[in-house]
């Protein structure tokens, strides 16, 4: 009895391991910019032709590098964004790096408050999509993406994780049985 018991146990621990672990490779982190980071850009376009090229799923972070004291990096309402006007910004981030995680749909908007970075360039605004998962989860508006809708996760990359994972578990578990 004890021996079908721990290996119960062993199963449900490595079931709950290999579902965390699929869990995790749905979710990505974006690393705003790039090597770059978040700074002031040469190209006052730079992030939105960044944005353009990623796609942003609910459960994705965004992670803005950057020097303490140097930079920040706000959340904002469209209009905002738009006006680059830091005296409504709320959730600012002081300290880098900042990680953001993105909790629902939608569009979210993102700028740097000191002094004239938003307007030359230093803002963000991205789109994001739902999971393939699960539905979108609720939360306060705030994170923003801007570009079309994000196409789906890839369907294969998700379906060779589950039979890797399906494999190791079946070959534990013959182990074990034996």
């Amino acid at each position: 009895m004890a021996k079908t018991s721990n290996m119960t146990v062993l199963v449900v621990a490595v079931t709950i391991l290999g579902a965390t672990t699929f869990l995790k490779t749905h979710a990505a982190d974006h690393v705003v910019g790039d090597s770059t980071g978040w700074q002031t850009p040469s190209d006052s376009n730079f992030y939105s032709t960044w944005a353009s090229r990623q796609t942003f799923a609910v459960g994705d972070t965004l992670t803005f590098n950057f020097a303490t004291g140097v930079h920040s990096v706000a959340t904002v309402s469209s209009n905002d964004y738009n006006n680059c006007n830091t005296a409504a910004a709320n959730n600012v981030q002081n300290t880098g790096p900042a990680t953001i995680t993105l909790n629902s749909t939608g569009q979210y908007y993102y700028f740097c408050t000191f002094s004239n970075h938003c307007s030359r360039g230093q803002k963000l605004a991205v789109t994001v999509g739902g999971t393939s998962s699960s539905g979108p989860s609720s939360s306060p508006p705030g994170t923003t993406t801007f570009s079309p809708p994000p196409p789906p996760h890839n369907s294969a990359s998700t379906t060779t994780v589950l039979s890797t994972f399906g494999m190791t578990l079946s070959m534990i578990t013959a182990f074990l049985l034996s």
